[in-house]
């Protein structure tokens, strides 16, 4: 049954970084498993895709990861322990997820950046185009979910789309950065990239966060790119020669993003979460 490039089927967790600034945490737990409240901070991330209509989920992972293999499993002596229980509750998200999704998984043998990372999951995707979450950027909507308002965008572009948020000018080289030509409310097309600009070279304060919806043009592209900042392979170098051809999107997303990358946007996150739930 051919393939229909047209939708949204896959969507691809990069999750092989050592998480250093969580040291001595992440010596033994994955960054990606750090919990906010009670969930994974990757389980968002799968429950966001779900919500989009994803149900295959591919996950790179890398040595020490192991934790994140055996969360997306039954585990049936605990779940013989709560059956029954006022626990069992507790579990039913999680094992919505097992029953319901494909999840299947690929190393990065070595760490090169996220445009490496992405390219060691085509073996996961295949030719078709996908989305990408990462983790570490945890998003909340009172209404549709990130990923949802972009697959609804590529639905109607069918191109390259990358989530951008303004960010303070004195940030620009944490992210990678856009510039380009609005061409609707909140969605630009994208002219020019720069991935962690000084302020003083940024060629503007929309900054890309952990949400993408790639067409699989990109992975050949990947091969093609020359490592840039840091020495390692940036997928913003990649999706600037798709920009090049006017085959990428920026679109400004509703919601809040948590940078749960950082110690400060864990806390905010975790204090956010905690006072919605009480609501």
């Amino acid at each position: 049954m051919p393939i229909d490039k047209t939708k949204i089927r896959k969507c691809l967790f990069p999750a092989a970084g050592y998480g250093t600034r969580f040291l001595p945490a992440t010596k033994a737990i994955p960054k990606e498993m750090l919990p906010i409240l009670t969930k994974p901070l990757l389980q968002y991330g799968v429950e966001e895709a779900r919500e989009a209509g994803i149900s295959t989920m591919a996950i790179v992972t890398g040595r020490g990861k192991r934790a994140i293999e055996d969360h997306f499993d039954r585990s049936y002596e605990l779940e013989h322990q709560i059956d029954g229980t006022s626990k069992e509750i507790l579990m039913k998200e999680i094992r919505d997820i097992v029953k319901n999704c494909t999840i299947s998984y690929t190393r990065q043998v070595e760490m090169k950046g996220l445009g490496h990372a992405i390219l060691t999951g085509q073996t996961l995707i295949g030719d078709e185009p996908f989305a990408v979450v990462l983790a570490d950027d945890l998003c909340d909507n009172n209404g549709e979910s990130v990923l949802t308002q972009m697959v609804k965008l590529f639905d109607t572009y069918q191109c390259s789309i990358v989530a951008v948020e303004e960010v303070p000018l004195e940030d620009t080289n944490k992210y990678g950065v856009v510039a380009g030509e609005f061409i609707a409310d909140d969605v630009m097309r994208v002219t020019h990239m720069v991935e962690k600009p000084e302020s003083k070279d940024a060629p503007s304060n929309l900054a890309i966060i952990g949400r993408y919806i790639l067409t699989p043009d990109i992975f050949d592209i990947i091969r093609e790119t020359k490592p840039g900042k840091g020495g390692e392979i940036q997928i913003t170098d990649a999706l600037l020669e798709q920009a090049k051809q006017g085959k990428v999107i920026a679109y400004k997303f509703k919601g809040k993003r948590f940078d749960c990358g950082s110690v400060d946007g864990f806390v905010q996150a975790t204090n956010f979460f905690y006072n919605k739930n009480k609501e």
